[in-house]
């Protein structure tokens, strides 16, 4: 390979690398804010990184990246395909690919689930008469109803788990009530919204290729992962982790969101410095003094203003991560298309005209029921 070769492929591959970067407008935000802060206390920035929970954020880099590899794989996909064509009715393919969703954030947290079932409904335009952008809305709802049930689901709970000092089994335990509820309600609304027409869905996955050999050793990798956090070692498994996915399929580093991991190291810094503002700091202190009702309406209500993740940031701040902080912010991912990062991500990929309006007309009532559940669980 010549030179000039090696300098065209290393071009391409940093602006791989550097795209999300470019169009993550959080992100950017996020950096205008840090930004203007040191601007005024340049000294203070050496302190940044004594701010940020380091143990979560080494969680979310290997789940991340080892979700990356199994949806690279190309297995998911074609199983869902497989699936798909099978199906010849409108509400039973909605109720299956909304379990999907909701299945596969268990495990693979939130986002990497809607990178897996949005492309594949989106690949059902070709169906006249075909819901798309209605369904897309409901798989955003059920990875916010998946997601919660486990430590790895989302952000907030990986931040929550390692917090608390819960096993894993123990955290699932205690979100199971609430996320089986909501889930019920899910698919009950999911029943109510897509009629039972027949459809056809021949789109043939014959001509879909997977890799074995990456879906293995990602798999294997992700329960070594998951063992080395239970065990209260992120860093350690991150490392190992790295280590292998870089001789063994390093491309994968590049196909990484690590704009994603820069906004939360970036939401640590922030919600600090935001809480030593005068007048917001001396509100901010009396959250430790809060009564249960009160931290469970501060979390609900503080993730439609500001997101679940950076509400639990805030929150967990004052007071311990407990089962009152895990179940409002969670609840607190539905209503306003602000409560998740989810939602956003999902009616971006969609890109369909009405679709953020009509996402509230189903997420609001969900936002409710799954408040009043959480309240009364707690």
């Amino acid at each position: 390979m010549t030179t000039e070769s090696l300098s065209s492929t290393a071009t391409s591959r940093f602006k791989l690398l550097l795209r999300p970067f470019q169009q993550d407008r959080l992100l950017q935000v996020l950096l205008l804010i840090a930004v203007l802060f040191t601007a005024f206390q340049p000294a203070r920035i050496v302190a940044y990184p004594g701010w940020v929970n380091w143990p979560t954020i080494a969680t979310l880099i290997g789940l991340i990246v080892l979700t990356k590899g199994i949806e690279s794989s190309g297995y998911l996909f074609y199983l869902g395909r497989y699936i798909v064509n099978r199906l010849n009715n409108e509400r039973v393919l909605a109720i299956f690919l909304v379990s999907a969703a909701a299945l596969l954030s268990t495990v693979l947290t939130n986002d990497i689930a809607l990178f897996i079932i949005v492309p594949l409904t989106l690949g059902l335009r070709s169906i006249a008469g075909l819901p798309i952008g209605r369904l897309v809305i409901f798989e955003a709802l059920a990875v916010n109803a998946g997601s919660l049930l486990t430590p790895i689901g989302n952000p907030q709970n990986i931040l929550l788990w390692q917090k608390s000092h819960l096993s894993f089994f123990a955290f699932t335990a205690q979100m199971a009530p609430l996320a089986g509820i909501v889930f019920v309600l899910l698919l009950a609304l999911t029943a109510l919204s897509f009629p039972s027409l027949k459809i056809h869905a021949e789109e043939s996955e014959k001509n879909l290729q997977w890799d074995a050999r990456l879906l293995g050793y990602s798999s294997l990798l992700y329960l070594g992962f998951l063992t080395a956090v239970e065990f209260g070692q992120p860093g350690w498994g991150l490392l190992v982790v790295i280590v292998c996915v870089f001789f063994l399929a390093r491309g994968i580093l590049l196909e990484v969101d690590w704009s994603l991991i820069a906004v939360f190291v970036l939401m640590f810094i922030d919600i600090r410095l935001l809480t030593e503002i005068g007048a917001l700091k001396t509100w901010l202190d009396g959250i430790a003094a809060y009564a249960p009702h009160e931290l469970f309406l501060a979390g609900l209500l503080g993730s439609q203003l500001i997101s679940n993740v950076p509400a639990t940031i805030l929150l967990t701040k004052y007071v311990p991560a407990s089962k009152i902080i895990a179940y409002a912010v969670n609840a607190g991912g539905f209503g306003f298309v602000l409560g998740s990062l989810a939602n956003l991500i999902a009616l971006r990929m969609a890109n369909e005209k009405g679709i953020w309006l009509r996402f509230h007309f189903f997420s609001v009532p969900l936002l409710i029921a799954a408040g009043l559940v959480a309240y009364l669980l707690i």
